[in-house]
């Protein structure tokens, strides 16, 4: 199994993956159409990218099977793309919380403190004690917390050692998770907006969350209030952004930004950057040696089990529901050639297999198969089919609610 790495990975995930049997080609510069020329050269089965885009046309390059995102989001994929084709997509979600649960909190306590204009102050060889003596404190402060998966939850023991009360909104969030949790559960994102002096987010980006994070949401924030967004750009309306800054104060630590360069080393132009009261990093939130080593870690999992059983952990393109309507279920002797004479059968009818499995019984003398159809098959089809084979031990149809 060839595996293409298109982007920086750990070198014990590398040895990893050649331990395991795979053959790596570890060409981490591929962007755009190199990575598509590369792809239709080199024809791998696998594709490991952190933050390089993967678009149709890679996908149509050449016979991937698997896409792995060496991280948690998976934005940069063309996931709609790739299930057109059969490609799994998989990403390592958690392996990184606490990485980006440390920049969110440095984040912080550099906007509390100024840090990043008291870095700039003494190396232009200005000692300004007047101006950088003046910060708020974080004891006692309020960290509200939008969305609460692993690197959120990472968030509540952090502010809990800096004496911070939590609130927290997730759709997902109930009263007795708030309360393991040591949180107070806000009923939406504007109640956590009104209730903290800092706003964490932490959600996926999808269409429900895209600019989650808007005007409606800064006119709600308190003022002064700090921002930190260490999610994705795109849940962010950084117009809105910019006016809360000089309307409310509001002050912003940002990881992600709405249109971030392909490469890792280019020009940054977006404005947002040149606010004084936003202090921004390089989208490095899991760039620490210790996630990079469980990030590879992982992939590796992910990618052997691929290897050796055709099962994809952590797959993210599955389909929650298919079309089936109808369940048959086959009980019959293990034997050659029978389930082959069902699936004849069904496509005669014009009837399409939407899931199946065989659960074969210890002794392998027989097996139950579940055949999820999008349509019920013909009393007429199922009778001659009862009566055609005496290795069918019993043939049922069951409605899927």
């Amino acid at each position: 199994m060839l595996v293409l790495i298109a982007d920086k990975f750990e070198p014990a995930g590398r040895d990893g993956l050649q331990v395991i049997g795979c053959e790596v080609s570890f060409q981490p510069d591929l962007k755009d159409e190199a990575l598509v020329e590369a792809i239709a050269k080199h024809q791998p089965d696998v594709l490991v990218v952190r933050g390089t885009k993967v678009t149709e046309p890679m996908l149509a390059a050449g016979p991937l099977k698997l896409i792995v995102r060496a991280g948690a989001g998976y934005n940069t994929i063309d996931v709609a793309a790739a299930s057109r084709r059969g490609i799994y997509v998989s990403n390592c979600p958690g392996k990184n919380s606490i990485a980006v649960a440390e920049l969110a909190f440095a984040l912080i306590l550099a906007l509390d403190r100024r840090i990043a204009d008291n870095v700039i102050a003494l190396r232009a060889g200005q000692w300004n004690k007047k101006e950088f003596s003046k910060a708020r404190g974080l004891f006692g402060r309020t960290l509200g917390l939008v969305g609460l998966g692993k690197i959120s939850q990472e968030m509540i023991p952090r502010a809990r050692a800096f004496g911070m009360p939590v609130v927290a909104w997730s759709r997902s969030l109930t009263n007795e998770k708030a309360t393991e949790l040591g949180v107070e559960k806000m009923e939406t994102p504007l109640d956590v907006a009104r209730a903290a002096d800092i706003v964490s987010v932490h959600v996926a980006l999808n269409p429900d969350t895209r600019m989650l994070i808007g005007s409606d949401f800064f006119k709600a924030m308190r003022e002064g209030a700090y921002l930190i967004n260490t999610s994705r750009g795109d849940v962010l309306d950084q117009t809105a952004l910019v006016e809360a800054i000089k309307s409310k104060g509001i002050r912003a630590g940002l990881d992600v930004f709405a249109i971030e360069p392909t490469s890792a080393v280019a020009e940054f132009t977006d404005p947002i950057a040149k606010e004084a009261s936003v202090y921004g990093t390089h989208h490095i939130g899991a760039s620490t040696d210790q996630a990079q080593e469980a990030i590879a870690a992982e992939t590796v999992r992910i990618i052997q089990s691929f290897k050796e059983t055709g099962q994809v952990p952590n797959v993210v393109n599955l389909a929650q529901r298919t079309p089936a309507t109808h369940r048959l279920v086959v009980r019959h002797r293990d034997r050659p050639g029978v389930l082959a004479q069902v699936l004849d059968a069904i496509k005669a009818e014009q009837i399409n297999v939407q899931e199946m499995e065989n659960i074969v019984f210890e002794g392998a003398e027989a097996a139950v198969a579940r055949i999820n159809l999008d349509k019920a098959p013909s009393p007429a089809t199922l009778d001659r089919l009862r009566g055609s084979n005496p290795d069918i031990i019993e043939l049922n149809v069951l409605e899927i609610s």
